[in-house]
């Protein structure tokens, strides 16, 4: 009798497996509730207070913003609202002397780690001082460049390895930015050399106006650490806590030396991809849009505080109008900047080896702003 013949190796059931590893994973549930006492934080009364003041505030500037930008009184602007629990509660988990490298969206982790809020409009007019960040901020500008941050950020870990520091850097992109091979190569090199980075994937459905399936088969795009061997994981962006625990463990693992980690959080910008001229209702239905409304992580946070006596309207309505002076001081304190000349940009391009070319053009320029 013939031997049996093994069944070949299923390549098609072990996908499948490996697909059914990345659950979301959720500690709130729309009203509130916890629904996953294991991966609750242990975040004091106080803490848990001071993450919601920051995600009201940032509401407002993200309001304010819009506003600003139409009115001409800033330049390039990412709308954030909806995902201050994906970008505030990951920054929360971090330490003062961590390292940022966000993208354009990501301003609001820049100013709660420390940079002016006043820079922070600059950078939006294209103002060469607003990408100057303050002494002992451990940050780089938003990357303009879809995915070139992950590359940056695979450079920074290795360093504060290299250099035995207590630290990690940290990296955000969207759904798209998942899509270039900058993205594969920074997490793949940051996982070669065990580097202290963690890179999170903001995931808001879009690509601009391309949507996620269109991107990709992959049903999870946290599924594609396992390429790199490294960690990743699925967490519900709507909801602060599940977001900060993420960070956090992942944060722990990096100190710890066990290398990367990478975080896709489920997300939804209610508003535009940028000011310039997206139109989200050519590619987005109202149907849609009123189903992530119902996930607002402010509304979802804001009961499970308010369940705990730790939140009311009174105190929101602080919150809001601190936000607004703090915006309006900031941007009377832009206007009254120095605006930007060329020289001053050729200068900065420039400290030795000046072509000849453009030391002529500068010159001209200088001609022309001494008038």
């Amino acid at each position: 009798m013939a031997p049996k013949k093994q069944a070949p190796f299923d390549a098609v059931s072990t996908l499948q497996e490996i697909e059914s590893k990345f659950e979301v994973v959720q500690v709130l549930d729309l009203d509130g509730n916890v629904v996953n006492k294991d991966f609750m934080p242990d975040l004091t009364d106080e803490q848990l207070v001071e993450l919601m003041e920051r995600m009201v505030w940032t509401r407002v500037l993200d309001q304010r913003s819009i506003s600003l930008n139409r009115q001409g009184r800033l330049g390039f602007y990412a709308p954030t609202a909806g995902q201050e629990a994906s970008q505030l509660a990951s920054h929360y988990a971090l330490e003062k002397h961590d390292y940022i490298l966000p993208g354009y969206r990501d301003v609001p982790q820049l100013i709660w780690h420390g940079l002016p809020l006043t820079k922070a409009f600059l950078w939006s007019r294209g103002h060469f001082v607003g990408s100057q960040m303050p002494e002992g901020m451990n940050a780089l500008a938003p990357q303009i460049i879809i995915g070139a941050q992950y590359i940056q950020t695979a450079g920074v870990a290795l360093g504060l390895k290299k250099r035995g520091q207590d630290a990690v850097a940290i990296t955000y992109t969207g759904d798209g930015g998942s899509s270039q091979g900058d993205f594969y190569e920074g997490i793949n090199f940051a996982s070669a050399f065990k580097a202290p980075a963690i890179f999170v994937i903001q995931n808001n459905n879009y690509a601009i106006s391309t949507p996620r399936s269109k991107q990709t088969a992959a049903k999870t795009l946290a599924q594609k650490a396992v390429a790199v061997g490294i960690p990743g994981i699925v967490v519900d962006g709507m909801d602060a806590l599940a977001v900060y625990q993420a960070t956090k463990e992942a944060r722990d693992r990096a100190v710890a030396g066990e290398g990367p980690t990478l975080i896709e959080t489920i997300t939804y910008r209610y508003g535009p991809h940028t000011m310039a001229g997206d139109d989200p209702t050519r590619y987005r239905t109202s149907d849609e849009d009123e189903e992530w409304i119902k996930k607002d992580p402010l509304v979802r946070f804001r009961k499970f505080l308010e369940a705990k006596d730790l939140w009311n309207e009174e105190k929101e309505n602080e919150v809001m109008e601190k936000a607004k002076e703090d915006i309006k001081n900031a941007i009377k304190e832009a206007d009254a900047t120095p605006k930007q000349t060329v020289t001053q940009l050729m200068e900065i391009m420039y400290s030795d080896n000046v072509p000849q070319n453009i030391k002529e053009q500068m010159e001209i320029y200088k001609e022309k702003e001494s008038k």
